[in-house]
């Protein structure tokens, strides 16, 4: 039977470092994707984010209690960015405020897979020959970095799915009608929310092994293109 997921990962090997690295990550990513949102709708002509005091680095205003909480019991975690659309200006002002969410994650995300792809050969003195850095620091920068790479990926991937509340969802309503008008209709509300859960539910672990292999598969890919003599 399955146990508290901070327990059990807490006691895998390294679990301590990742346990630290999931917790760190979730927080910090969930707070720049709500950020992205609240920077795009002051600059296009909102200042809502501003006026109801989310333009702030403090996760707890971003996230709340209840997602810290989840976070805690299950692991995972939301946001919100308050945002009011009729104060937009431009005709897809909506569209670039919500998008800028998941763009933030992948821009965390390819920063961070770029130092993922560097740091070891950097550790081990293969771009600065006078730099040796041990373990437990190489292997545990190591696994935060990963994991910083594959949760950014995750959440990008995640939160542009075409399902009401996700991102991906309100992008395709203001792109396609019939959608919205769906969306909107008396029984819309459930709708979403039943096919929100079954991608949730079902499409989790693909989005984890696509993210996985992409992250893993390109830093093992230009470390052996690039680094050939890296002992990993």
């Amino acid at each position: 039977m399955a146990g508290w997921w901070l327990s059990d990962l807490w006691s895998s090997p390294n679990g301590q470092v990742m346990v630290v690295s999931w917790l760190v990550w979730v927080i910090v990513s969930i707070t720049l994707h709500e950020l992205a949102h609240g920077w795009t709708a002051v600059k296009l002509g909102d200042d809502t984010p501003i006026r109801s005091g989310h333009m702030t680095w403090n996760p707890l205003v971003h996230m709340g209690p209840y997602s810290l909480i989840v976070l805690l019991l299950l692991g995972i975690a939301w946001g919100a960015m308050p945002v009011d659309p009729s104060r937009l200006r431009g005709k897809h002002a909506d569209t670039l405020v919500t998008i800028a969410g998941p763009l933030m994650n992948l821009a965390l995300g390819l920063i961070t897979l770029f130092l993922l792809i560097f740091w070891l050969p950097l550790a081990e003195g293969q771009i600065i020959s006078a730099v040796n850095i041990q373990d437990p620091l190489k292997s545990n920068l190591q696994i935060f970095l990963g994991t910083g790479a594959l949760l950014n990926f995750v959440l990008m991937l995640f939160n542009l799915l075409p399902v009401p509340p996700l991102d991906g969802g309100r992008i395709l309503m203001n792109l396609w009608t019939p959608f919205r008008n769906l969306m909107l209709s008396e029984n819309g509300q459930w709708f979403g929310f039943g096919i929100f859960i079954l991608f949730f539910v079902f499409g989790a672990d693909i989005l984890f092994g696509l993210s996985n292999a992409f992250v893993f598969g390109i830093s093992d890919l230009f470390q052996h293109l690039l680094f050939p003599n890296l002992n990993n």
